[in-house]
Parts: C-alpha cells; structure tokens; sequence
C-alpha cells in the first residue's frame, strides 16, 4: 500500500521557463478574461432584456453564454493569480472542485450545442410546429437534462480522485486542475480514472458531434426540398452561428486531443498553450459569432444602445 508522504497542497504552474514573462502574458490573459465577461454578460441581458429573444433558440443560446461564462469564472482565477503572483499552491479539495466544474461544464457545452442542433432541426423540419413541440417546458426540461449529465457523470472520477494517496511531486502541469494532471501523481492502481474518461468521452463528445452531424443532414436534405432559393438561403443562415459555434468548440477539442496523444516530441509550452485555447477561445467567440451572424441579436444590441441613448 503506497503511503501518502506529502499531504501539502498542489502547485500550480504557469509557462515553464517563461516566468519572466509572466506579467506581459498575463495582460494579454486578462483582456481575454474581460472580454468573455462582457461579450457573455451582454448576451445573457440582452436575452433576459429583449422580449422578441424569449425564444428557444436564445434560452438555448443563453445557457451556452452562461455555461461559458461557468468555465472562465473556474479557470481564470487561479491562471491570473500565478501570472500575476505566482500564487501557485491550491489546496486538494480546491484543486478536486476546479477539476469537478471543468469537466463537468465541458460536458454541459457539448451537449447544449446538441440540443441546439435540435432546436435547428425543428425549426426548420416543422416551423409551423416550432413553438408547440418546444414549449417553454420542454426547453427546462432538456436544458436541466443537460445540466444533470454534465454535473453526475463527472462525480465518479472526481470521488476517487479524492481518494487516491499523492506521494510523488505535487507539481501540476497548468494553472488549473485537470482530472488527467491530477491523476498521474497518485501512488495508487487508477485504471479506473483511465478508462472511465474514454468512455464518458465516447458517450457524450463523440456521440454528441456524430448526433449534430445526423441533425444537419436532415436540416440539408430539407433545405433542398425547398423551391425557392431564397428561402433556402434564409433557411441555412438561421444556422450558420450554430455551425460556427460548433466548429469552432470540436476544433479545439480536436487539436488538444491530437497533442496529448500524439504530442511526444511537441515542446511542452505547446501542450499548456493548448489547454488555455480549449478553455477561453469557445467562451471568446461565440458572443461574437451570434453578435455578427444573428440579425435578431445585432436588433437587440442597438435598441439597448439606443436607450441608453435616449437617456438623461
């Protein structure tokens, strides 16, 4: 039985070799930082705000801002603290909490652009239909669903994170834990911590891209039997946010997948440059996507400037 030597904290680290660049970096990280707060917190008002956004698709949208906005909130603070600090200890419990929200609003994200998908679907499958078969409780009811997979699948791992001893270096590799950082500083048998991740990876990112790519087929195969080409047109640009937000998520996820399985030989500040793309790239651009590519949002975006204009 491995004895568990070091009960002190976790450590922290920002861009090994790099410290003395610390500061510059972190400015950069901070205008990120604010920039996904405002571009998020300025969808959620506006959605909560604007009576003509209290539609499924923009309740859909705003727990994609919120889920964001959950993942910066968890991630950046502790990346701010070591750039800005070098703040590096983080406690065990604090360390298995940040871990636990990460993955778990890894998973919600996932699964909101499914069932974002679905509302295109339906929008477009049966627009006379759309208001009925996505009622306001039915929009609770899935967007709960997502919810409760992300927040239960996760607590398996997490619980026996918790339980392993921790007699090797406590050194982590990023300014945030993650389960698979975490993980190879255990002294224990963690077989089960490296299969249960490639299966919940299956069961929910895999499953979840291969379902939006079944929904947009559909959705093409009904465009295509639509006569008139503006209405075809009209059609796919309700979903070219959608699809860029998808894109733009499954991408990075992609790429950081590919470096840690195949990244041998790829320089370390690679691997952590990665893991910092993966977590604030989607929260940046998706406000931006749907402010550029959605009419209905670009309108409630002016007529809040407007009032604010109009005001004394």
């Amino acid at each position: 039985m491995w004895s568990n030597i070091s009960a002190g904290p976790f450590l922290l680290t920002g861009f090994p070799g790099l410290e003395i660049f610390h500061p510059w970096i972190s400015i950069a990280f901070f205008v990120i930082y604010i920039s996904i707060l405002l571009g998020n917190g300025t969808l959620l008002f506006l959605i909560r705000e604007d009576h003509t956004l209290h539609e499924p698709m923009y309740y859909f949208l705003a727990l994609l801002g919120a889920t964001d906005l959950g993942v910066t909130l968890t991630t950046m603070p502790t990346v701010l603290g070591v750039l800005w600090l070098d703040h590096r200890a983080i406690s065990h419990g604090a360390c298995y909490f940040q871990a636990y929200l990460i993955h778990s609003l890894s998973i919600v994200e996932s699964g909101v652009l499914l069932i974002m998908a679905y509302d295109r679907f339906i929008a477009i499958r049966n627009p006379l239909r759309y208001t009925s078969i996505l009622t306001n409780a039915k929009v609770v009811k899935i967007g709960l669903g997502v919810l409760m997979r992300g927040f239960i699948l996760i607590v398996p791992i997490i619980i026996t994170l918790s339980r392993f001893p921790y007699c090797r270096s406590h050194v982590l590799s990023h300014a945030f834990c993650l389960h698979q950082d975490v993980i190879k500083l255990a002294c224990a048998d963690i077989t089960f911590n490296r299969l249960y991740p490639i299966a919940l990876v299956s069961l929910t990112g895999f499953l979840d891209s291969m379902l939006i790519l079944i929904s947009y087929i559909l959705i093409l195969k009904t465009v295509m039997g639509i006569a008139s080409h503006k209405e075809q047109t009209k059609a796919l640009n309700t979903c070219v946010s959608h699809i860029s937000c998808v894109l733009v998520f499954y991408v990075t996820v992609t790429g950081l997948t590919l470096i840690h399985r195949f990244g041998k030989y790829v320089p370390h500040v690679v691997h952590i440059i990665m893991s910092y793309v993966y977590f604030l790239f989607p929260p940046f651009m998706n406000p931006i996507i749907y402010s550029i590519k959605t009419k209905q949002i670009q309108n409630g975006i002016n007529r809040l400037l407007s009032f604010h204009r109009t005001l004394p």
